[in-house]
Parts: C-alpha cells; sequence; structure tokens
C-alpha cells in the first residue's frame, strides 16, 4: 500500500478544525508503515503530530482506547502522549520535545533499557479500571489465524505471485503445528490475558536526555498475552539488520541483545507466570514467523495493507523475519539457558 497524498489545504483545514491555525510547514514524519504522520511547524514555536489513522482500524474503538490509556497514565504522573485533538479520522498529538527514537538498538545497553520500557508500560496499565480496553485487531497476534489468512491469499493468488514464494510457503508449514501453543495456552487458562501494546520496537520508545522515556504508537494496545510483547522485542531488538535488508547474510538474532532484553524485561515484569517464563524464548521465535506471514500474506494479496516503497518490499521483509526465524532456532538451546538464568 504506498502513502497517499494530501495538499495542503486539506492538511491545514484539519488542522484548524481542532484549533491549530498558525502552521508554517506540515511535513512527512516516522517510519511507520500503517498511519500516515506528520510534523506540524507553527508561528508560536509550538510543535505537533498530526496523524491520519489508517481504515484498517476500528476508528471509534481506537480513539476511545487512547484516551482511556492517556488518562490513566496521566492520572498516575506517567509521561505519555498528549492529544490535543482527536476528530476520526484525524488526531494531533504534542510534539514530544527533547526527545528522540532510534530505529536500531546498536547495544546491549540500549536492549536491555527498551525491554524495561516496554515491561513497565504493562505494569502501568495493569490496574486500568474495568471494563478492559476494546479490541482494535481482532485475533491480531493469533498466528493461526495469521496462517489461515495466508493459505487463503495464496489460494486467491490475486497478484499472481504464488509461484514466486514456493520455498517461503514451505518454510511456514513446516512450523504450523507448533503457531497454536500460545493460544491454545491462553484459551486453557494456563496464561492470563493482559493490557499489552503488540508493535514492541524500539522506536516506539522515546527518550529523553534525563533518562525518562515515553512509550507511544498506542494504537495496537489491548487485551493480549506478554509473550506477545516479550517476542516481538526479540525480533526487533535483537535483529542485526534493518526488517528490510535484502542481503540475507547480514540478517541474525544477536544473542548478547536477547541476553540483554531478558535482564531487562524480567527485572521489571514481576507479573509473570510459570507458563508465561517458559515459553519467553519461544515467543520470540512464534512472532518473528507471525510477522513473517504478514508480510507474505499482504505481498500475496498485492500489497493492501504495509507501506510499501517499491514492488517486492513485502517479499523482502518476510524473507528477513523467515532467516531471523532460522537464527532463533539455531540458537535455541543457548536462549533457554538464558531464559533460566534470569527466571531462575
Amino acid at each position: 500500500m504506498s502513502m497517499k497524498e494530501y495538499s495542503m489545504q486539506e492538511l491545514g483545514s484539519v488542522l484548524a478544525s481542532m484549533g491549530i491555525s498558525d502552521y508554517t510547514s506540515v511535513d512527512r514524519y516516522g517510519s511507520g508503515h500503517i498511519n500516515d504522520t506528520f510534523k506540524v511547524e507553527t508561528k508560536s514555536g509550538k510543535r505537533y503530530i498530526l496523524q491520519r489513522i489508517s481504515d484498517v482500524f476500528p476508528a471509534d474503538v481506537l480513539k476511545s482506547n487512547i484516551l482511556r490509556i492517556t488518562s490513566h497514565l496521566q492520572s498516575k504522573g506517567v509521561k505519555t502522549l498528549e492529544v490535543v485533538g482527536y476528530e476520526n479520522p484525524w488526531r494531533v498529538y504534542r510534539f514530544l520535545e527533547g526527545y528522540t527514537s532510534t530505529d536500531l538498538v546498536t547495544s546491549v545497553e540500549q536492549a536491555e533499557f527498551v525491554a524495561g520500557a516496554f515491561a513497565k508500560f504493562q505494569n502501568d496499565l495493569s490496574d486500568l479500571p474495568e471494563p478492559p480496553l476494546l479490541t482494535v485487531l481482532p485475533r491480531f497476534h493469533d498466528t493461526p489465524d495469521r496462517i489461515r489468512l495466508l493459505d487463503e491469499a495464496a489460494a486467491a493468488d490475486v497478484a499472481g505471485r504464488k509461484a514466486l514464494v514456493a520455498r517461503e510457503l514451505d518454510f511456514i508449514e513446516r512450523r504450523r503445528e507448533s503457531a497454536s501453543k500460545v493460544v491454545d495456552l491462553m484459551a486453557a487458562g494456563a496464561m492470563p490475558v493482559r493490557t499489552t501494546h503488540n508493535d514492541t520496537k524500539i522506536n516506539n520508545v522515546m527518550l529523553a536526555p534525563d533518562g525518562s522515556n515515553v512509550v507511544i504508537d498506542l494504537d495496537t494496545t489491548m487485551p493480549g498475552s506478554a509473550l506477545y510483547d516479550f517476542g516481538d522485542m526479540v525480533r526487533t531488538s535483537s535483529a542485526a539488520a534493518a526488517e528490510d535488508e535484502k542481503d540475507l547474510s547480514k540478517v541474525y538474532s544477536k544473542k548478547e541483545y536477547f541476553e540483554a532484553l531478558v535482564k531487562g524485561y524480567t527485572s521489571s515484569a514481576k507479573f509473570l507466570v510459570d507458563a508465561e517464563k517458559e515459553n519467553l524464548a519461544f515467543s520470540a521465535r512464534l512472532i518473528t514467523l507471525t510477522i513473517g506471514v504478514r508480510f507474505l500474506t499482504d505481498y500475496l494479496a498485492g500489497d493492501t495493507y504495509f507501506h510499501t516503497a517499491y514492488p517486492d518490499h513485502n517479499l523482502v521483509r518476510c524473507r528477513t523475519q523467515l532467516k531471523m526465524v532460522e537464527s532463533m532456532e539455531a540458537q535455541a538451546d543457548e536462549y533457554e539457558a538464558i531464559v533460566r538464568k534470569y527466571i531462575g
């Protein structure tokens, strides 16, 4: 899905409807795959983030969740996104002045920090008053269901690409049997449903010079499994290369970064039950496979969900994820030993 173009007149009209009329520039911002995001400069010096929410999200559900999350965190004195205006499908946040982010973890210290930040985020939302947050995207990390959707996309082959991905389809098929492990444990009550972020990349943690941080991109925060958050951290933060690296020889999971993630997460996530602890390492392989399945599904469907920069972008992304799964599988015994070291 290519990014839509907006005229300055259209963007200016949206900003004016939310009380911002002195804008001087509105420019594309960030590296997100889904929403259209812009940074807004104004004559007064105040800066904002303007977002057009993707149609893949149920707008009213998302708005309800975002307002509940930010209000709850603010009531506890936790730094979070400040909503300036919210008129579906557009919203405006106050720009986080002095905060920066990065797209790739480059040190074990960063890996430990980001793991601790997301564990704290889960802790901070653990006392969110009833009812639970609404489910924004049903079965978002449900791997068996994602594979079902892949099967349907492959059968339909609307873009005529199935013949190009026989190897990728076979790789996923050979892991189908283990794909239901987490959803089965949750269905059996062995794992609790928690309020989770569901997109735990390092660039979703903004850091200030004083060491404080803000977790952003709250759109997929909803009921889920703690393992989904941890697994996605390993997928992104232990990666030696970018998510769309074409040279697969550069793609692997860094063991020292995995250990830092386990250390940072388990030191703050004191709520983990035995079934969650026992499947931390497995969750990394599972979620990485799941994201690979999603990229491949979108590729077969003609690139209708993720923003793409070139025709095979989703296929390149899929291949990096499957290579990461291979790397984690090759180090499985070592990763399990690291988990045991920190959970006792």
